[in-house]
């Protein structure tokens, strides 16, 4: 991972999670029922009375394997807390006032060498901070050289951070450190998503003849209306409905994004989260912010795990592998050649059947009348014998309509395939599972690892790549939902999760964030690129 914390024992011990899920008393927004004929509301649903939350996270039972391994990625994500309950904002991290120093700034620096940034913590009075917890961000950068990567941090609880990079190209190479939130924040974003894995929510139409109603759909309903259990029968991926007043259960038609909730944080709260004073702002250097470094005489890299590779003239460069560039469609085609390539997951995935459906000529999409952004998605180059399919990930996903026969998880659609030489299977699941407590995500990444182990016993050859998540650009409402301290917590759980898997990795994660273009959810085409240079050459990898 890219952002490291170095925690003392007390925070590396488990702390079992407390799993609350309610809805406030004044939430009505998707609590009641709709019939589109005649447009009657029941706000009956938000009666004020006390009642146990149904959340079918919490109805699962694990092996003590399972339960072991949930409990060492829970304190591997563990994160240090401010010693006090409350923090005055005044008393939280201020990026303008804070600083950060290159270690040796005039030191003879060689490509390979070590970097060492120290950055200290202040206020808004400009007194140092006492505390850690902090998530930041840093990169090295040259920006001629349009080259970039990434960098480890470390957190000493003290209110300094270590940052660590590797250099590796020559030349003038500048420092870049930004704060993503303080730790006051982070403790806000701790306990909205224990406390409401609700904030999303979402719908579902239930349709019978000319008659239909639409309920509000989750994880977790809280109340004792009656449900709609739609829990996977395969995988046991729990997922409920209100029932509709009238209509039976089995008259779902589909799935939707039902909307956000507001009025998530008190005054105090909101103040952790703006836009121009602590979210994603630079923190400038107390002297110095670059160096200049020199060739090494001797090329070959040392084998350090971070960073995975670094931007070099606008192509990725991978540490621990060769990668090629598919710089023509030609090039493309005769790698895919005979095969057939499954997308499955949300919209950063599906970038890669729309660049490669545009990029290569032959490979013409096949109309299979699918909501647009949605899918389900097919592309076929009969010439060269190459079939691309996309498919979005089962719920929750945060997509407009999608009808209910096309929700399907990739666990069962991995069991669906026989795989082989000529199979190449890319994942990616993350930016939905936000909101929620790191348990479902844990569960469902276990369903998927179940399917890809078993695929590969029957078929070895198959070939599996992990997308990783990537970073986005934030502002206060979209960090309470959609926060990259979110997305990297669930990147890690990933990355220990698959870690002695033989599948591959795209450092979506790095490539995102070494990059010199703005944050964005969905990666400009250069980026998108890069990941397909470094997908496809693990597909039809160099014969070196």
């Amino acid at each position: 991972p890219v952002h490291e914390f170095i925690a003392p024992e007390a925070f590396l011990s488990f702390l079992p999670f407390l799993l609350i899920c309610h809805l406030d008393d004044d939430t009505v927004s998707g609590s009641s029922w709709i019939t589109e004929n005649n447009v009657q509301h029941s706000l009956s649903q938000t009666t004020k009375t006390t009642r146990k939350p149904y959340c079918g996270y919490k109805q699962q039972t694990l092996s003590r394997r399972e339960q072991a391994e949930q409990e060492s990625l829970l304190a591997a994500i563990q994160w240090p807390k401010p010693p006090d309950g409350k923090i005055a904002f005044v008393q939280s991290t201020d990026p303008a006032h804070s600083d950060f120093v290159i270690v040796k700034p005039s030191g003879f620096f060689k490509v390979g060498d070590q970097l060492e940034v120290l950055v200290h913590m202040k206020d808004f009075h400009g007194k140092p901070k006492q505390y850690g917890g902090d998530y930041l961000q840093a990169r090295i950068h040259s920006p001629l050289l349009k080259a970039g990567a990434t960098g480890r941090i470390v957190d000493c609880h003290n209110g300094l951070y270590k940052v660590f990079f590797t250099l590796l190209w020559p030349g003038e190479v500048k420092v870049s450190v930004s704060l993503v939130h303080p730790s006051e924040a982070i403790q806000v974003l701790l306990r909205l998503r224990e406390e409401r894995p609700d904030r999303v929510y979402f719908k579902s139409s239930f349709k019978s003849g000319r008659y239909s109603e639409t309920t509000e759909c989750n994880i977790c309903l809280p109340g004792d209306l009656p449900v709609c259990n739609f829990t996977d029968l395969y995988t046991g991926e729990p997922w409920f409905c209100y029932k509709p007043r009238k209509l039976s259960c089995a008259s779902r038609i589909s799935h939707a994004k039902g909307g956000y909730q507001k009025g998530l944080l008190t005054q105090e709260e909101s103040l952790f989260f703006q836009s121009d004073v602590n979210i994603k702002r630079p923190i400038l250097s107390r002297g110095p912010d670059s160096v200049i470094v020199k060739p090494k005489a001797f090329t070959a890299e040392d084998p350090i795990a971070s960073p995975s590779g670094y931007y070099y003239e606008d192509q990725w460069r991978p540490r621990t592998h060769w990668i090629y560039h598919f710089n023509k469609s030609d090039d493309i085609t005769k790698c895919l050649q005979g095969k057939i390539i499954h997308l499955f997951g949300d919209s950063t995935i599906r970038q890669w059947f729309e660049y490669l459906t545009a990029f290569v000529p032959d490979l013409v999409e096949f109309n299979l009348g699918s909501p647009k952004n949605v899918g389900p998605f097919m592309a076929v180059d009969l010439k060269h014998n190459i079939l691309l399919k996309f498919r979005c990930h089962g719920p929750p996903i945060r997509f407009s309509t999608v009808f209910s026969s096309e929700l399907r998880y990739i666990a069962n659609e991995l069991n669906g395939i026989v795989g082989g030489r000529n199979t190449v299977i890319a994942i990616t699941i993350w930016s939905h599972f936000s909101t929620f407590p790191v348990e479902v995500y844990i569960r469902r990444l276990r369903n998927i690892r179940r399917s890809v182990i078993q695929l590969l016993d029957r078929s070895p050859k198959t070939l599996i790549i992990i997308r990783t998540a990537n970073v986005q650009e934030l502002g206060p409402e979209v960090s309470l939902f959609n926060s990259d301290w979110y997305s990297f917590q669930l990147d890690s759980v990933m990355r220990k999760m698959f870690s002695g898997i033989a599948v591959h990795f795209v450092d979506a994660w790095e490539m995102s964030l070494a990059h010199y273009l703005p944050h964005n959810l969905h990666p400009k085409e250069v980026i998108v690129k890069n990941q397909i240079d470094t997908f496809l050459s693990y597909v039809c990898p160099l014969q070196t």
